[in-house]
């Protein structure tokens, strides 16, 4: 159990956030394969207060899903404080502030990353979030601007004496984007300066990887992401790991279940026409590494609704069966 203040979870497994992927349906079957906590993406709080409805849709949620910590980025004390308290009122149990997003519209706007250089603005942003938020505050960071300017430590224990219930270290600095190697030793060394969880994130590409940041930072959780696109399963994979039970994939009939139940969630959530699309992308994660997956590739531009992704996976997955027998 990893308690973030008030929230008890049931493990040390989260969920990171992350656009275009943790929507709710994504986030339902994450949460059913192991996640203790799932995160929407990244909220926009001018939008969230301005009442946009593209943005409030992603507060959109469900009980089977909960706790949910709903993200939230801005430069705004008074903003991100009313933001922090719609998203409470809307069904979050955890609000979480980005302080590390390297996507240039966001670092353009001064937020995200760009406030790790800004330590003046992140102060006057948890303390009014903090004030605001009846809930657990957490914060998402990475080591710094550059190399040149690490600051992770100073901005965790900047966080901590804020209020901040737990802190989350992707040790990457925002110039580095996805690029290079997180430097994991980073995470230990703001565990050591924190009383509060502490939790890693960055490289963790397979079940055994968490098993290892935990093991070598000594921190509270770990935060896996891109790793779960195609593969949902890991967190499951994780916790048998850590049981010592030997690593169980998937099977392709669970597979292809999982990935029927992902279009019919994604339908409900917005449309059957768009589900199709989001599917498209989300495919290609799914069925990399598997026999025959380039092939599959070229129908996956045919898919237009639910009778055209059956139609593809039927011969796709009859053709790997084939192949197995």
């Amino acid at each position: 159990m990893l308690p973030i203040g008030s929230v008890k979870l049931r493990n040390w497994l989260i969920m990171a956030p992350m656009a275009g992927i943790t929507n709710l349906p994504f986030r339902l079957m994450v949460k059913r394969l192991g996640a203790a906590l799932v995160t929407t993406e990244m909220i926009s709080a001018v939008g969230l207060v301005r009442g946009q409805k593209k943005t409030r849709d992603y507060l959109r949620t469900h009980p089977e899903e909960r706790p949910l910590a709903v993200q939230i980025f801005g430069t705004q004390p008074d903003m991100m404080a009313e933001a922090a308290r719609i998203a409470v009122e809307a069904g979050a149990a955890i609000i979480d502030i980005n302080l590390g997003c390297p996507a240039k519209k966001v670092l353009r706007a001064g937020a995200g990353g760009a406030l790790l250089r800004n330590p003046v603005r992140v102060k006057e942003i948890l303390s009014a979030v903090r004030l605001s938020c009846p809930v657990p505050l957490t914060v998402k960071m990475r080591a710094g601007w550059s190399p040149s300017e690490p600051v992770a430590c100073q901005i965790a224990k900047l966080a901590e004496d804020c209020g901040a219930d737990a802190v989350t270290v992707h040790p990457r600095y925002v110039t580095q984007g996805f690029s290079g190697h997180a430097d994991w030793d980073l995470i230990a060394k703001v565990k050591e300066c924190l009383r509060i969880p502490c939790i890693g994130n960055g490289d963790v590409f397979h079940p055994g990887l968490a098993i290892d940041m935990k093991n070598r930072t000594g921190c509270d959780g770990v935060m896996v992401g891109r790793a779960a696109i195609g593969n949902p399963w890991i967190f499951r994979q994780i916790l048998e790991l850590e049981r010592g039970a030997p690593l169980q994939e998937p099977t392709l009939l669970e597979r292809k279940a999982l990935l029927m139940e992902h279009f019919r969630h994604l339908s409900e959530f917005s449309g059957e026409h768009r589900a199709a699309k989001m599917m498209r992308g989300l495919l290609i994660w799914y069925t990399r590494g598997l026999p025959n997956s380039s092939r599959f590739r070229g129908s996956i531009n045919r898919i237009k609704d639910l009778s055209t992704l059956i139609s593809a996976m039927d011969q796709y997955f009859s053709l790997l069966e084939v192949n197995n027998n």
